[in-house]
């Protein structure tokens, strides 16, 4: 017997004092790590923004063994957030579409989930109607013309079946459940709500494909709207990619279980936490360079200075050359060590052993300010 089987349905139960504890510690790393990204500056919180959305787009794909391009996915959100620098690469339509789908949820927070925009959501991700080979039904609920709607593994003649969905009859008024229950004030909280969005939609699992991913932007929704925030700076597709064997054993678990989805939602908190601290390691280049021009912006630069440190922030190979200093800058041999010399004076880059040929330069060293200095005092100095 399946969860949507079993008398009460949808009516899921969870143990209140068992999620105590993941979930405050969820909450605790979720509001450190959003503290952080909105002290930094606006340009800054554009990059970390950006890094997220593309680990996030691109893994939530490659889940489904769908690989798109990171160039291509990080060109086309820099587009659509306004950071033609770092709009690199071309991108296709499939990869656009699937662009427009998580910047829709995210974005779109405050928007209401209706049917219309699941479709929308749905079609995107198969833009010319196919999936591989296989036409998919887009913009609409299934029908199961081919037969029911199962989760299956292993070779043709021997598959097994980890899952069978409701029937598509049932699927209007199954989704018109959901959807109320979606834009109804908030009964539990943020984390959980988003939890049993994700369990609750690919459950019924309304789309010939493409389920998934849409359960995902759907959570991602949920919990854009958690933080009433259009900003997001961690990538739950990431870490779910990354634990995706837990994932689907969960997943198969709860889904041929009963009405109690505490485990579920354990792991589900679980897995936010360690999005969180992912987050935190992935973020900080750009906490890096936002401490750097904290402590060195009042310094007195010209743009060309300004933008090559930028570009050693950023972390390019090899070390910090007089001549390299020129390649990046576009200028003479001369004007490059007249700009190192006046940064090494200031004390914004160091003298690195060696002499001649070989001389090399780093960051110069940063104090480390209190935290309530640094609220008080901050100043975005991002070129």
């Amino acid at each position: 017997m399946y969860i949507w089987q079993q008398a009460g349905w949808p009516g899921f139960r969870w143990d209140d004092a068992a999620l105590l504890t993941p979930l405050a510690t969820a909450r605790l790393k979720q509001g450190h790590l959003l503290g952080r990204m909105r002290g930094l500056g606006f340009n800054l919180q554009l990059e970390a923004q950006l890094q997220a959305l593309t680990e996030d787009v691109v893994k939530t794909s490659e889940i489904e063994g769908e690989i798109l391009d990171h160039d291509s996915v990080r060109s086309s959100l820099a587009r659509r957030l306004g950071i033609p620098a770092a709009a690199v690469a071309p991108s296709d339509r499939r990869t656009d579409s699937v662009v427009d789908m998580m910047l829709d949820a995210v974005g779109g927070f405050d928007r209401p989930l209706t049917a219309e925009r699941l479709f929308g959501w749905q079609a995107a991700l198969f833009p010319t109607g196919y999936s591989g080979l296989s036409k998919v039904r887009v913009g609409d609920w299934r029908d199961d013309t081919n037969g029911p709607m199962q989760v299956v593994s292993g070779p043709i003649g021997r598959e097994k079946v980890h899952y069978e969905a409701p029937p598509a009859p049932r699927i209007p008024a199954e989704m018109d459940a959901f959807l109320a229950w979606f834009a109804a004030p908030p009964a539990t909280d943020g984390l959980l709500r988003a939890a049993l969005a994700h369990l609750w939609f690919v459950t019924i699992h309304p789309f010939d494909d493409g389920n998934g991913r849409v359960a995902r932007a759907v959570a991602d929704q949920a919990l854009a709207q958690s933080e009433s925030s259009p900003q997001r700076f961690y990538s739950m597709s990431s870490q779910i990619w990354r634990e995706r064997a837990g994932y689907y054993a969960i997943l198969e678990h709860t889904q041929k279980g009963g009405l109690d989805v505490t485990p579920w939602l354990a792991w589900f908190l679980a897995c936010f936490s360690r999005a969180i601290d992912g987050a935190e390691a992935d973020a900080s280049g750009v906490l890096r360079k936002a401490d750097f021009w904290r402590h060195h912006g009042p310094v007195s630069m010209n743009d060309r200075q300004r933008s090559i440190l930028n570009r050693f922030l950023d972390g390019f190979e090899g070390k910090l050359t007089a001549r390299k200093w020129a390649i990046l800058g576009k200028c003479s041999p001369a004007s490059a060590q007249r700009d190192i010399v006046d940064l090494v004076e200031k004390g914004v880059l160091l003298r690195n052993p060696g002499g001649s040929k070989n001389t090399s330069y780093t960051l110069g060293r940063l104090a480390a300010p209190s935290a309530a200095a640094d609220a008080a005092n901050h100043r975005d100095h991002t070129p």
